[in-house]
């Protein structure tokens, strides 16, 4: 056992089982993926008047809505959407009740009637993930939102295979979060991906208090002892084939 991050291990072994009980959350991680004629305002008006409203009057929630950052390299600009479901029954059932929704309907009329020729955005990408176990429920940590100079990261790892993705999923499972926490690494979720434009794969967001502690935190996770430990292990060589770093900012109505 890492000998520094032994009690964090052994929470996220309680918080864990407890989960197991209650079943796991599902996420949807939804890339509103912007082009030169693009209307980010407008998916903006329909995101924060029409859709969290309506995921709320469904208990859904909390709902993390983000952009890319100034210091995000991917020159890909988009508004990520990230929503919580308690189980996987609830994806079908919470989208027909919103659909449905009188309200929703009334507050999206503009965005849902706009002229074909002047989509908002070039597409949507998505993707499903089921919880792991060494998080096996999504946290945003108590006065997070106050804090106007919070930064997130959503990294995606992708895998070879479905063995390797698997591993890579116990690696998480087996200390790298522990090791996350240790060096101010904040997860607000991590998933394995069921469906997606890069499965196999896992993925998962981190939240820092400011960009500068962003870059302090994984400095500190590239030395950390036990990282290197963990690193080293024969059977997670070779588990990550491709990583998608988005370095992004929460928008003013982000429930994250």
């Amino acid at each position: 056992m890492f000998r520094s991050v032994l009690p964090f291990f052994v929470l996220g072994c309680l918080i864990s089982s407890a989960a197991s009980a209650m079943g796991d959350q599902y996420y949807e991680v939804r890339s509103y993926v912007l082009g030169e004629n693009s209307d980010a305002a407008a998916i903006d008006e329909y995101l924060n008047k029409a859709l969290l409203p309506a995921l709320g009057r469904q208990n859904v929630g909390p709902v993390g809505v983000f952009t890319n950052s100034d210091a995000d390299q991917t020159g890909n600009a988009r508004i990520v959407v990230v929503i919580p479901y308690e189980d996987a029954n609830s994806i079908a059932v919470v989208k027909s009740k919103v659909e449905s929704d009188a309200d929703y309907q009334a507050a999206a009329k503009s965005y849902l009637d706009r002229d074909p020729k002047e989509p908002p955005y070039q597409r949507i990408e998505s993707e499903l993930l089921i919880a792991m176990d060494c998080m096996p429920v999504a946290k945003v940590p108590e006065g997070s939102l106050d804090n106007k100079d919070r930064v997130f990261e959503l990294r995606i790892y992708e895998s070879p295979n479905e063995r390797l993705g698997n591993l890579k999923v116990e690696m998480f499972n087996a200390g790298e979060v522990p090791i996350f926490l240790d060096c101010k690494i904040q997860p607000i979720f991590i998933g394995q991906s069921i469906v997606g434009p890069y499965t196999p794969n896992l993925t998962y967001l981190t939240m820092y208090a400011s960009e500068a502690a962003r870059g302090e935190a994984w400095q500190a996770f590239r030395v950390h002892p036990d990282w290197q430990v963990l690193k080293e292990v024969a059977k997670y060589k070779g588990t990550v084939s491709k990583n998608h770093k988005y370095v992004l900012v929460p928008k003013p109505y982000s429930q994250m």
